[in-house]
């Protein structure tokens, strides 16, 4: 995997994020994440690029380019002089950067929102366990009382937060992590329903001059379920735990870019980009179109890889929670006039 150079300013804040934590960048271009890592989630993306236990659920995990080393100086209020540096992976260095990480280290990883003119986005905090092995016993006794109080529980999903672009302004729309911590299981297709509106039927003010068309809509939606499904399938095969990840959906709000992704997608046009060579990448990969929704795993500071102990059945829960969601979601739209 070659070097990658950021020029001096390069980075800004990420502009499309609507759950996790705050700090996470963007270089200049938005291709690329540079975020703030601990040495587990270093270790859990170098786990993912090179064992072949994982191999089943690569294709759902944000393409991992390194970790940063700082060239020059920051100058706290100026920013970066001299430039950013990312270290490579390398699938021969096991561990060394995992283990060696502190806490200031960065990752650089693959922006997801970056193809899309118009990026819908929705985090779904998956998994029924909101604390790790680490957590001190006040914590524990916390997250249990959140899970309990929240949809994480029964469901094994919380709705972290999400933006829906309004059509009349050409601006996203946000709702905060508020919602989703307020809500009861009852609610979640509501949620669902306030994320995929449909242009012509949006009956709430907040979703009035929002959505894609229903010719539009529902077969993005139909592929997505197809993506979750495919992702919980993969999911069941690996042995992890995963506290605090989430399935990020994102799905272009732009209806002419849609239907052309819709397009290349059905000719087949994106169905090798994850298995491309770095080195094949260029300055053209930023005029390549982009495909109509995304369908990824995300945030993986607390994920362990736990060989013979088998699949998440917490994260498996909420993944069929998905499901369930999306196919009442399509059933809505394909029963509305």
């Amino acid at each position: 995997m070659a070097s990658i150079e950021l020029p001096s300013g390069s980075n800004k804040p990420l502009n499309t994020q609507v759950g996790g934590h705050s700090g996470v960048l963007a270089t200049e271009d938005g291709s690329l994440l540079i975020k703030p890592a601990l040495p587990l989630e270093l270790q859990f993306y170098q786990t993912s690029v090179r064992d072949p236990g994982f191999a089943p659920l690569r294709h759902f995990v944000p393409k991992f380019y390194g970790t940063l080393s700082l060239q020059g100086k920051v100058d706290e209020g100026k920013g970066l002089e001299g430039g950013i540096a990312v270290t490579p992976v390398d699938s021969s260095e096991k561990d060394e950067c995992a283990y060696s990480a502190k806490k200031s280290t960065q990752l650089t990883a693959q922006n997801l929102s970056h193809p899309f003119i118009k990026p819908n986005i929705i985090d779904i905090k998956l998994g029924t366990v909101l604390y790790d092995e680490t957590a001190s016993p006040d914590k524990v006794e916390r997250m249990i009382k959140t899970a309990k109080d929240t949809t994480s529980l029964e469901t094994g999903i919380r709705l972290t937060g999400f933006q829906v672009y309004n059509n009349d302004t050409g601006l996203p729309v946000n709702t905060p992590k508020a919602y989703g911590k307020s809500i009861k299981p009852a609610d979640l297709p509501d949620g669902i329903a306030r994320f995929f509106p449909v242009a012509s039927a949006a009956t709430t003010a907040e979703n009035s001059n929002s959505g894609l068309t229903r010719s539009t809509l529902l077969p993005i939606l139909r592929g997505i379920r197809e993506d979750v499904a495919e992702l919980k399938d993969a999911f069941a095969q690996v042995d992890m735990r995963m506290v605090g990840g989430s399935v990020l959906i994102v799905y272009e709000a732009d209806e002419d870019k849609a239907k052309e992704g819709l397009k290349l997608l059905e000719e087949g046009a994106f169905e090798d980009e994850d298995d491309e060579d770095d080195e094949d990448e260029s300055e053209d990969e930023q005029n390549k179109p982009g495909p109509p929704f995304v369908v990824k795993l995300i945030d993986f500071a607390h994920t362990r890889i736990v060989p013979g102990e088998g699949p998440d059945e917490g994260v498996l829960l909420g993944l069929n929670t998905v499901l369930r969601l999306l196919d009442g979601r399509i059933e809505q739209i394909e029963l509305s006039d």
